[in-house]
């Protein structure tokens, strides 16, 4: 599950520092520190960061689909992508990690695409100039998003799909990290137009804002993702307080962003690919 060569507590400091707990500086310093040297921190860093030279599980010439960088809607800017037989398709707003919209997310929208979904990795950063290359900066600049303001271009994105070319009118929402907070975020407005929502490792809502959930949801967690994992309990008590549809699926002996394929250290296959299979059934079920 977890990568042999890399100690739990690395992957951990990996995660405080990709969540903002710290600058890149003093991860690095804190990294050497536990490392025992700088040489052993750097020696770490391909299996701890992100490869998206690895990003390409379905490639872009796939001829399965049709992709296209586009705007659905005024200021809603994300990647598009289609399958290539023309018919009528549920479709599926993808939400990216707190990297932006980066070449591990595009590929998740193309997969999402050949399992026979519209599916649209939305740029959030769209309002801010869109995703820049430097991890870093994009992160930062995630962080500086207001909630409403993200909520509204979740909002608009879903309604844009419901009436998109070729779009059955059904849409759901998946998204990563950051992404799958930003799931559980759009569900608890109530918004009818969502008719199903699938988080991975997100961020759960105030138990108060669970009264409003309108849509079916997927709750997919990691064993080991402590600061994540503190907020199921309350969040759960008032899925069932409230009669709310949902599935929540703790994956034993993953990490934080299990099914991200680009990293080495916190990648699960095992966890990726039920998981996986777990998110078509339940957006096929739903959306049909």
């Amino acid at each position: 599950m977890v990568h042999r060569s890399v100690d739990q507590k690395f992957i951990t400091l990996f995660d405080r520092y990709t969540h903002g707990g710290m600058n890149r500086r003093e991860f690095l310093d804190k990294l050497s520190l536990m490392a025992g040297s700088s040489a052993a921190a750097v020696a770490l860093l391909p299996v701890l960061e992100n490869n998206y030279a690895q990003a390409e599980v379905v490639p872009e010439t796939d001829p399965a689909i049709k992709a296209e960088m586009a705007e659905i809607a005024p200021g809603i800017k994300g990647y598009l992508v289609r399958p290539a037989v023309e018919g009528t398709y549920p479709a599926v707003l993808v939400i990216h990690e707190n990297r932006g919209l980066n070449p591990h997310i595009k590929d998740v929208t193309r997969r999402m695409a050949k399992e026979g979904f519209i599916a649209f990795g939305a740029d959030y950063l769209t309002p801010v100039g869109g995703t820049l290359e430097d991890a870093e900066k994009a992160r930062e600049m995630i962080g500086a998003l207001k909630r409403p303001d993200v909520v509204a271009f979740s909002q608009q994105a879903v309604a844009a799909l419901s009436t998109l070319p070729g779009s059955n009118g059904k849409v759901g929402a998946v998204g990563f990290c950051w992404g799958g907070g930003q799931v559980n975020a759009l569900a608890v407005t109530g918004d009818v137009t969502l008719k199903a929502g699938v988080a991975y490792y997100g961020g759960q809502p105030k138990a108060d804002e669970v009264a409003k959930i309108a849509a079916p949801l997927m709750l997919h967690y990691a064993e080991l993702d402590e600061r994540i994992n503190a907020g199921i309990a309350d969040y759960e008590a008032a899925l069932k307080a409230n009669g709310k549809a949902y599935e929540l699926h703790m994956y034993k002996g993953a990490n934080h962003a299990f099914n991200n394929d680009t990293n080495a250290a916190r990648y699960s296959k095992e966890a990726s690919d039920l998981a996986w299979g777990r998110t078509v059934a339940f957006l096929k079920a739903h959306l049909a």
